[in-house]
């Protein structure tokens, strides 16, 4: 699956609540860091769509996923939580 399909699974999603999160890694002394943030939260689908596009153009080296979240739930007991993987190579 391309990123583009990911987007729309994400976007398409049963669950009412959309987030995005954002994937980077940081120059920090004495290397790097990798950090997930979740940087935008709605219950719109156009909304979560123009916000995930906007965030791509403007910051294009950082990694953005949206997720179709369920609310009132224990996100750890999903198959699979919103989340970004940032390996050791990222740190690189």
């Amino acid at each position: 699956m391309d990123y583009e399909e990911y987007i729309r699974q994400g976007l398409e999603g049963e669950a009412p609540l959309k987030l995005i999160l954002c994937g980077e890694v940081q120059n920090t002394e004495p290397g790097k860091t990798g950090v997930v943030s979740v940087v935008y939260a709605t219950e719109d689908k156009g909304l979560a769509e123009r916000k995930i596009r906007e965030l791509t153009a403007a910051s294009p080296n950082y990694y953005y996923m949206v997720y179709s979240v369920p609310l009132d739930t224990d996100l750890t007991k999903l198959p699979h939580y919103p989340s970004i993987a940032i390996t050791e190579s990222d740190l690189r």
